[in-house]
């Protein structure tokens, strides 16, 4: 069976500010279901362990009309799993096929500056196995290297929540750095589809979406590597 561990961030707050942020739910449910219902085995585990921190504004009845929200937000097994998530520091990266990296604007924070993440994308990369991250999720990628010490998208096709997006949100002065230039300036070969769109892109091993949107995409495009492989 295929495994593949899904990392979340533990950050809740919005830089020095009084927003509440975290993980978005459906960037988690809609791929959580997307490959459990495909019998890949998923884990959740998060940067710090511990409860998973989520944003809010995903919880808002606007945020949940999905049915993988939906589903997610009513099953208890995986809300008491969301309370206790293994930190990633005890967790074994031989153990996986590949990961995922959810979105949620805590990920700015806490992802890029991982080293244990750090150390496992450049593992990962290295072995062709998936590196998979959605919205802000490729905010994680950015603090990640090749063998080679090369940025880990250099060169690479990538997405993620454009400027136009976080500039729609009213975001743009409180996150640490804007996602699309980031990627741009590490040499990502950044492409976007329409604002809120769903949009996701695979090159190789390495795949991203734009925004809460294209989770799905994500999650379809991640089965469809593993059973490639």
């Amino acid at each position: 069976m295929n495994k593949i561990l899904i990392i979340t961030t533990s950050h809740s707050q919005m830089g020095a500010s009084e927003h509440k942020t975290g993980s978005w739910v459906e960037e988690v449910a809609s791929p959580y279901y997307i490959l459990s219902d495909a019998g890949i085995a998923v884990t959740i585990a998060s940067i710090a362990g511990g409860e998973v921190p989520f944003d809010p504004n995903s919880l808002l009845p606007d945020a949940v009309k999905d049915a993988a929200s939906q589903r997610f937000l009513e099953d208890v097994v995986v809300q008491d799993a969301l309370k206790v998530t293994p930190a990633l520091d005890t967790l074994n990266p031989d153990d996986y096929d590949g990961i995922f990296l959810p979105g949620g604007h805590g990920v700015m924070w806490d992802l890029p500056t991982s080293t244990i993440l750090g150390a496992w994308l450049k593992q990962y990369d290295a072995e062709g196995k998936i590196i998979a991250a959605v919205c802000h999720g490729p905010a994680g990628l950015t603090g990640a290297t090749r063998s080679d010490g090369k940025p880990l998208v250099a060169g690479r096709k990538v997405t993620g929540f454009t400027n136009r997006e976080e500039e729609a949100v009213g975001l743009t002065k409180l996150v640490p750095f804007l996602l699309e230039t980031k990627l741009r300036d590490l040499g990502g070969v950044f492409s976007n589809g329409p604002d809120w769109q769903a949009y996701a892109i695979r090159d190789e091993h390495l795949i991203t979406g734009q925004n809460p949107a294209s989770s799905a995409l994500v999650g379809e495009h991640i089965v469809a590597a593993l059973n490639e492989a």
